[in-house]
């Protein structure tokens, strides 16, 4: 450094419940920053004249500015600044990927150690929740403009909380009984607390944004009807059809989406049973089927549940894990087995069409493939049967369907995503934009709330201008 500062390559660890502990409990995992550790780390910022770190950000936030007022002690002002373009601080400190965006792009990230970014974020929105007082920031004066938001996930309520304060009237419609899309129903408790989700929702509400739930777009009501009463649309419907492996026996009972294990325990409280009206089978050996977060999410969700064991089963090696690295570790320290290089073949049941058995080929890697990793090739003669008698799916989604397929003139892609000028988030359709898993694909929460903010920035342009 040009003033001949010391880097300071002691990254703070964040305090979680420890292994023995947590695996047998939802609670929260990780802790949170305590007001010294949060400093500390903070104080590790450069204040780079060129910070990359911003580059690295979706949604643009000033990150040294926020880490900045963190290290000064003054955390009314770094909330402030984070919210100015994040309207979801609790949550993306939680479960946003930053070492693969901010924290990666950060200087110290070259020696091992980048700024904790999304950690402090958390901190912030954390301080902030326990205060007496949100603050609420000023909107601009009512256009007389109104705009229908379908879908709450991260992509919708980031188009929400900016025209709102833009001056427009926001009403959200939500399919589902409770709003957040996949902050509600595909994440955990024990990794991001439903509490925190619907505290977010409600700052998005006392913004004056209103949210309608039970309210499906394509059945209750279409497309077109939705634009007679709203001068904009924006489609935000996520990523909501399973995949499955199309392998033998996957309609045996015991077989499950990630989608629908993951909604059953979530959204409808599953996890809290007999606590909640929500009745899960009690497995003693369930295999998850995948190795990204959804696939981690399900595995140490089945072994909160009280199975016994719990086998991720991948068909590459470890380093070819999707999965986030911290998510990784904590399934490993949790007692989570990894059945890695590993091909589920069939799946076979007992005389009551119960699951019982999955036959599997052992896998090599062999040359990189299309996605940049070493592709998985069968090894002859390798098959092998492992007792299970539950199996989750958790292989990827597809775009929800039911929008574009009620809507003949909204152009899709043969994967049935929605297409889009990237640069605008806007569709086929005159007055409609959208963002998000519906048209990505199954991506991260960060990614939809940045497509959220393109989308917001050209209806608000739109409405104002008429173009």
């Amino acid at each position: 450094m040009s003033d001949g500062k010391t880097l300071d390559l002691e990254r703070q660890e964040m305090p979680k419940q420890p292994a023995h502990v947590r695996r047998s409990n939802f609670e929260e995992v990780a802790l949170g920053y305590s007001t010294e550790l949060a400093a500390r780390e903070a104080r590790r910022c450069l204040r780079c004249k060129k910070p990359f770190c911003v580059s690295g950000c979706p949604v643009e936030i000033d990150i040294p500015g926020f880490v900045g007022k963190i290290a000064q002690g003054e955390f009314a002002a770094a909330i402030r600044i984070l919210k100015e373009k994040n309207c979801l601080p609790a949550i993306c400190g939680r479960v946003c990927p930053q070492e693969e965006q901010c924290e990666k792009s950060c200087i110290l990230n070259k020696k091992g150690a980048p700024v904790a970014i999304g950690r402090l974020e958390r901190f912030a929105a954390e301080w902030e929740a326990v205060q007496d007082r949100i603050e609420i920031p000023a909107a601009a004066a009512p256009t007389g403009k109104r705009v229908a938001v379908v879908g709450s996930g991260p992509a919708g309520i980031t188009v929400a909380g900016d025209l709102i304060l833009l001056g427009h009237d926001v009403t959200v419609f939500e399919a589902l009984h409770e709003a957040g899309g996949v902050l509600t129903y595909g994440i955990p408790e024990f990794r991001l607390p439903k509490a925190v989700v619907r505290r977010e929702i409600r700052y998005i509400q006392s913004l004056g944004v209103k949210v309608i739930p039970n309210y499906v777009v394509g059945k209750t009501c279409s497309l077109d009807q939705l634009l007679e009463r709203f001068d904009a649309v924006f489609i935000g419907t996520g990523a909501g059809l399973p995949w499955f492996m199309n392998i033998p026996g996957e309609n045996l009972n015991g077989v499950y989406s990630a989608n629908e294990y993951l909604t059953r325990m979530n959204l409808m409280g599953g996890y809290r049973f007999p606590g909640s009206n929500t009745p899960v089978k009690a497995h003693r050996r369930v295999a998850v089927i995948g190795g990204g977060n959804v696939a981690m999410d399900c595995a140490r969700t089945a072994l909160r549940r009280g199975a016994e064991e719990v086998s991720i089963v991948y068909r590459r090696s470890r380093d070819e894990l999707p999965a986030r690295l911290e998510e990784v570790e904590n399934a490993e320290e949790e007692g989570i087995v990894f059945r890695l290089l590993t091909l589920p073949l069939r799946l076979l049941g007992d005389e009551s069409g119960w699951l019982r058995e999955i036959e599997c080929q052992q896998m090599e890697l062999g040359e990189v493939d299309a996605s940049g990793r070493r592709k998985p090739v069968p090894v002859s003669g390798s098959e092998f049967r492992i007792p299970m008698d539950a199996c989750i799916v958790a292989i990827g989604n597809s775009p929800n369907p039911l929008i574009p397929g009620t809507s003949p003139d909204l152009a899709c892609s043969s994967k049935g995503t929605i297409t889009i000028d990237e640069v605008t988030g806007r569709t086929s359709k005159e007055r409609v934009w959208a963002g998000g898993d519906i048209v990505t694909g199954a991506a991260t929460v960060i990614l939809a709330m940045g497509a959220g903010r393109i989308a917001a920035r050209s209806m608000h342009e739109f409405l104002m201008q008429g173009r």
